[in-house]
């Protein structure tokens, strides 16, 4: 499908008076400290790539709460810009199964394409390969879930375990494995990306890249070693976009990131841009980009 749109893979949505966030009292993230709907990412949005303005999203979550995820498949249903969902279910529960099936059979459930777990706060190194969370993750696959890896860069050695213990599982990386752009230091983590992008099965998503640079005075010519490390190990037909939004404000926001994803396609051909620009989400996460437009309409006529 060769529909012009452009897909956010990865961006949050939280409404503190109904959902508190604790991770937001860190006093360095003060300045995103309020909510924000999908109406303020529209607004915001503005900056095309390659020609393409944003047409549907991804929704992630944010904290390891189901109702959160609920509160997410609700609003998805009722919204034409969530094109999907990334939740949360307690893998290590015995109860899994049953949550995952409520989950699906519950309010705008038919959206829950993928599960997330803030595995990089994880302190213990092999908490993707525990027996309980392995557990979890086969009942995911078992219901045709997808799972999001969410690790730093020293912590790709699980993802890439992760990958050799579940082939069947459709995977993608998080914020490219979080390499350390402020300090340049990226030796280690090219290392492991490529030896994680050796299996097909995994994908990765070209975000978050801007808040592990330096905040303040980042440029393109920083995160171009990182950008090239990815389409030489994963090719354009595995890496999608992202913004990380609104976590990218903290660096400059959607359309500064935006335009410097416009920049380094510069010279791209048209099928490799629409891979990173909708094709590989569409493909990972089961999106319909054109149908999307139509059920878009529908819902707002």
């Amino acid at each position: 499908m060769n529909a012009p749109v452009l897909i956010d893979a990865h961006h949050h949505l939280w409404d503190l008076a109904q959902r508190p966030q604790p991770w937001l009292d860190d006093p360095d993230v003060a300045s995103i400290r309020r909510t924000f709907t999908p109406d303020d990412l529209r607004s915001t949005a503005t900056h095309p790539i390659a020609g393409r303005r944003l047409h549907g999203t991804v929704v992630v979550q944010c904290i390891p709460d189901v109702p959160e995820t609920e509160d997410l498949l609700a609003l998805a249903e009722q919204e034409p810009l969530i094109l999907a969902v990334v939740g949360w279910a307690d893998l290590t529960s015995p109860a899994i199964g049953d949550v995952l099936d409520r989950l699906l059979a519950g309010p705008g459930g038919g959206y829950l394409r993928s599960l997330r777990h803030l595995a990089q706060g994880e302190t213990d190194p092999n908490w993707l390969q525990r027996p309980d969370v392995e557990r979890g993750l086969r009942a995911a696959g078992d219901r045709g879930l997808r799972y999001d890896v969410l690790v730093r860069d020293h912590q790709l050695d699980q993802a890439i375990r992760l990958a050799e213990r579940f082939p069947d599982l459709p995977q993608v990386l998080d914020h490219a494995g979080k390499p350390d752009i402020a300090r340049r230091d990226i030796d280690g983590w090219e290392n492991r990306i490529r030896r994680l992008a050796v299996h097909p099965h995994v994908v990765c998503k070209v975000s978050g890249l801007i808040t592990e640079a330096d905040h303040t005075r980042w440029t393109t010519a920083d995160l171009r070693p990182v950008w090239d490390v990815l389409v030489s190990a994963f090719g354009p037909e595995r890496l999608m976009f992202g913004s990380d939004w609104p976590v990218a404000n903290l660096a400059g926001g959607w359309n500064r990131w935006a335009a410097t994803v416009d920049e380094l396609l510069t010279g791209w051909g048209e099928s490799d841009v629409h891979a990173l620009l909708s094709g590989t989400a569409t493909a990972f996460y089961g999106l319909d980009p054109v149908a999307g437009q139509a059920d878009a309409a529908a819902r707002t006529s």
